[in-house]
């Protein structure tokens, strides 16, 4: 009884003084009571509200660390009572997501041994390789990855997580022959996929090295550099190039009759124009909350994907656009034409991808 009325005042205090501190808090005690279900849930909501708040950071790291140590532990009792390559894979997995890369082996390895026809347990040892590789630029990981991809190919030919993570990290030292062989076979087999289309787009842009596998990963080790390093936009990286168009979309909108302010938020960096009180204006934090919560539900009801909405009230309508991590949003007040608002909103967020993904 004591420990639920002192979660019930946490609760209670978290509603009255919204803070990392108090968020923080209460996310201990759920997970101090087991409920780590809601410690994440507590986690996210704060960091909708508090993205730059490295105690809210910590916070979901840890309970999404215990999340999956509690996952495991329930794996490993379904093994103990009857082992399958799946839930080998399954536990691998998971290990490979908290990072403990010697797990990562030794299931794998231990699956290996039981079911040495099974790709699974080859697939996952070979991208907890390529993860070390891609980190330390350390050969043997890499020529490890490979030949382990290798086989994952040689027992399951359709499979197309290997022919594309082979074809990604042999065009990355500079095998782009045989990179552009596992593409079009990953195309054959999943045509259209995205990620298997862009990078062989890369390809056409760049030539072949003509040496061994193992000349290739030494070669790179050495100079500590990929031969053909991405290319792609970092995450949440954004050039002053598609900057401007979106500041310029943002004074354009706030320049509309009715409309009071206007925000773009990708992740935790935001551009914000209008009536803006001073560094602690609730606008943008509304609305990463009003977001944030508009795909919780949508995802629950399992509805689709939240795109854009208005929320009414006496201050008047925020209407809201949301793709990915991007949302745009505008305060206007009542009589103001919503639809053509979340249009223009609608134009500026497709507008601002198509220019953070060319830059």
């Amino acid at each position: 009884m004591k420990i639920w009325k002192e979660l019930r005042r946490l609760e209670a205090r978290a509603k009255e003084a919204l803070s990392p501190s108090t968020l923080v808090d209460l996310g201990q005690v759920y997970i101090n009571m087991g409920m780590i279900d809601h410690s994440l849930r507590v986690a996210d909501e704060g960091l909708a509200l508090f993205p730059q708040s490295d105690a809210l950071k910590k916070l979901k790291k840890f309970a999404k660390k215990t999340q999956l140590n509690k996952a495991i532990k329930g794996l490993r009792v379904r093994l103990n009572k009857g082992p399958t390559p799946v839930l080998y894979k399954e536990i691998a997995d998971l290990y490979l997501e908290l990072g403990d890369f010697g797990a990562v082996h030794g299931t794998a390895e231990e699956c290996i041994r039981r079911f040495p026809d099974d790709a699974g347990a080859y697939l996952v040892l070979a991208k907890a390789r390529l993860t070390n590789f891609y980190r330390d630029i350390s050969a043997r990981d890499g020529i490890e990855a490979v030949r382990g991809l290798e086989k994952v190919v040689e027992l399951d030919s359709e499979n197309v997580k290997a022919h594309k993570l082979l074809a990604e990290v042999l065009y990355r030292v500079g095998s782009v022959k045989v990179a552009v062989k596992h593409l079009r076979i990953a195309l054959e087999l999943a045509p259209g996929d995205r990620e298997a289309e862009t990078l062989m787009r890369e390809t056409e842009a760049r030539k072949n090295v003509e040496a061994t596998l193992e000349e290739l990963f030494h070669r790179v080790e050495t100079n500590r550099n990929l031969t053909h390093a991405q290319t792609r936009s970092k995450p949440g990286f954004v050039s002053e190039d598609a900057i401007g168009p979106i500041r310029d979309s943002l004074a354009q909108l706030v320049e509309l009759d009715g409309v009071i302010k206007a925000c773009y938020i990708k992740g935790s960096k935001a551009m914000v124009k209008g009536e803006i009180k001073d560094g602690k204006d609730v606008f943008m934090r509304v609305v990463r909350v009003v977001t944030k919560a508009a795909r919780r539900v949508c995802r629950r009801m399992d509805v689709g994907t939240f795109s854009k909405g208005c929320i009414d009230g006496d201050f008047g309508h925020i209407c809201l656009c949301s793709f990915g991590e991007v949302v745009a949003a505008v305060l206007c007040e009542h009589g103001t034409p919503v639809d053509r608002i979340l249009a223009d909103l609608q134009e500026l967020v497709a507008g601002s991808l198509y220019m953070t993904g060319r830059s």
